[in-house]
């Protein structure tokens, strides 16, 4: 079966309070996890230590968490730290994220992403054993330290972010799980065989990995203000963060619509970006409209083999009282 998370918004919200509040709702409608993203506003660990202690056993995680930012062995404490406050309950998600956020907020050069991502997962399950790390890689080299604490326990899974082809099988090669976002049915179908050639690969067992697809859902009863929302937060990924989401999109058949929204979106014009991104491509990558078209939307892609978590995320405009309503209508 199917699970349901919930992609914490990661557009600025008032308060850590009201990221707390989301959550409680989440676990009392029956979600299976909360994920919180980390781009330029708060920093995912201090929300989701507080989320952690004011619920009691939704699932927590971080998608994803940059590998650039933050030292492997940083990253590994951290997760150790979460699992102990969350008594359990975490998943971590780190991947490379992009040139914009990368150079642009931690001017840090957007250097060998793929490297970097799986030296980090390596380094990540190394601190997390408990052992002494010694690690002799392309990128980081490390020698004789152990945690002082006591190694989590359960180990908490570390998964992996991606986009295109090797990223995707790098997930399915190194780390616990892959977290996908702007993708159509045929498109993660397709990268879920990069994910299980990775797995084939690495030698993994994958039932032991989870592939958790990020969905932009908006249910309400005004359908058309549910779609503007939406179209609108697929043209700002498109648009405004760099040239990663538009490939993706060109992979999987719409490249012509993906250069028209950058075009408008570079030119300033972001009414007209909004307005390039057709009915067709907003049902393939979206949930958006009626509460009912809505069930009957993401039913569809839980219905994808493979997939084993659908991740409800909401619109970058969406205010409270829109997040929470397609919350309760998409409650398992």
């Amino acid at each position: 079966m199917t699970d349901r998370d919930i992609y914490l918004p990661v557009a600025a919200q008032p308060s850590v309070e009201t990221l707390v509040g989301m959550s409680q709702l989440a676990e009392s409608s029956g979600y299976e996890r909360v994920w919180l993203p980390e781009t330029w506003g708060r920093d995912a660990v201090t929300t989701l230590s507080n989320i952690a202690e004011h619920t009691d056993k939704i699932g927590i995680g971080t998608s994803v968490m940059n590998v650039y930012s933050r030292s492997p062995a940083l990253i590994g404490q951290t997760a150790a730290t979460l699992q102990e406050v969350s008594d359990g309950r975490l998943r971590m998600g780190v991947g490379p994220s992009g040139p914009i956020v990368i150079e642009g907020w931690h001017g840090v050069d957007f250097e060998q992403p793929l490297r970097r991502t799986r030296e980090t997962i390596d380094i990540v399950k190394q601190v997390l054993s408990g052992e002494t790390v010694n690690y002799d890689g392309d990128i980081f080299q490390l020698s004789g330290f152990r945690l002082r604490c006591d190694p989590p326990d359960p180990i908490p899974p570390v998964d992996a972010g991606g986009l295109g082809p090797k990223s995707v099988e790098l997930a399915g090669r190194f780390a616990d799980g892959w977290h996908a976002l702007l993708l159509t049915a045929d498109g993660i179908t397709e990268r879920l065989d990069d994910f299980e050639r990775g797995t084939e690969l690495g030698d993994r067992d994958r039932d032991d990995q989870r592939v958790t697809l990020s969905l932009p859902c908006c249910a309400l009863d005004d359908r058309e203000r549910a779609r503007e929302l939406t179209r609108q937060h697929i043209a700002f990924y498109i648009g405004g963060m760099g040239t990663y989401y538009r490939d993706a999109l060109a992979r999987q058949g719409y490249e012509e619509t993906a250069d028209e929204v950058a075009q408008q979106w570079a030119s300033g014009e972001q009414e007209a970006a909004t307005a390039a991104v057709g009915d067709d491509l907003l049902d393939e990558i979206a949930v958006a409209g009626t509460p009912e078209e809505c069930r009957e939307q993401i039913a569809r892609f839980e219905s994808i083999d493979g997939v084993d978590a659908i991740n409800v995320s909401f619109p970058r405009a969406a205010e409270r009282d829109v997040i929470d309503a397609t919350i309760d209508v998409l409650a398992p």
